[in-house]
């Protein structure tokens, strides 16, 4: 390849942006909600000065060359940032291809030889498809970095620990136990009865759509480790088809008090504290 191309790339850096500009704001699917035009042209102005200053005879069939180590820098920091505002990866990855449309319509455009234009484009289109795998692959784990954050944070939104009287705690479970999640409400749950000195805590179920041997021994660790803690434990929720299934899978929770509802729970734990809840009339 001449020498000629790379300085003609230098010097037409700023018809490059220009038309990698058009073609992006002339795309439909542009996606001016998320991202402004003015930072648009930033990040697309920064990634093409980047990859006309490390371009070189050198590396230009090498894609893995540390000389495009800032490229490839700018690309990931562009698609992790894509993927948590809710870029899809085909936006994300266009971003890419659309500066490789440019750089070749541009050559096209030129008075050279066949050889010469037919050397360079094959080069570009080298470099740019390992440009944009390396683009998806980094979004795909900027959008499960988003995914097991946002599970995290429904996880702990979903296991609420209540302080509903002195002494007595409730945690309300909506969904399915599985092992991670039960490692959650133990934590929840035991941390909330150091810091409040509760003695009784209610573990409601009436969210759980359906208990399984799986679910019952979730349950079973969770209220093992709540005595060791010094409190008493009450599974509330049970409602008839749930009694039938733990009696169908021969599941033993004899040694546990369980009650129908949260009310009947709640009115236990009051008569196991001795407390009394009366009703006062106010006559005027």
């Amino acid at each position: 390849m001449s020498i000629d191309i790379f300085k003609f790339l230098q010097q037409n850096q700023s018809v490059i942006l220009e038309k990698w500009m058009t073609n992006q704001l002339a795309d439909t699917g542009l996606r001016d909600d998320l991202i402004s035009n003015e930072e648009l042209r930033n990040e697309s102005e920064e990634l093409v000065q980047e990859f006309i200053k490390g371009l070189s005879k050198d590396n230009i069939d090498n894609p893995e060359s540390p000389d495009f180590d800032p490229v490839l820098e700018i690309l990931g920091g562009i698609s992790i940032s894509r993927a948590q505002q809710g870029f899809s990866p085909k936006e994300t990855g266009l971003f890419v291809i659309s500066l490789k449309e440019a750089l070749i319509d541009l050559i096209s455009e030129q008075n050279w030889e066949a050889a010469t234009v037919m050397q360079s484009i094959r080069s570009l289109n080298k470099l740019f498809d390992s440009f944009s795998i390396y683009t998806f692959e980094t979004f795909i784990k900027g959008r499960e970095e988003v995914i097991l954050r946002q599970t995290d944070e429904i996880t702990e939104i979903s296991t609420p620990v209540i302080r509903i009287w002195d002494n007595i705690l409730a945690l309300p479970i909506i969904g399915t136990l599985d092992s991670a999640r039960t490692q959650v409400v133990m934590e929840s749950l035991l941390t909330e009865i150091v810091a409040s000195g509760s003695s009784i805590a209610i573990l409601d179920i009436s969210g759980v759509p359906t208990v399984d041997s799986l679910v019952a021994q979730h349950l079973l660790k969770t209220v093992s480790a709540t005595r060791l803690m010094g409190a008493e434990c009450i599974i509330s929720g049970i409602r008839p088809e749930i009694a039938q299934t733990i009696v169908h899978l021969g599941i033993d929770l004899s040694g546990i008090i369980t009650k129908s509802s949260l009310a009947s729970a709640l009115s236990y734990a009051f008569r196991t504290l001795r407390l009394e809840v009366k009703t006062i009339l106010n006559n005027k």
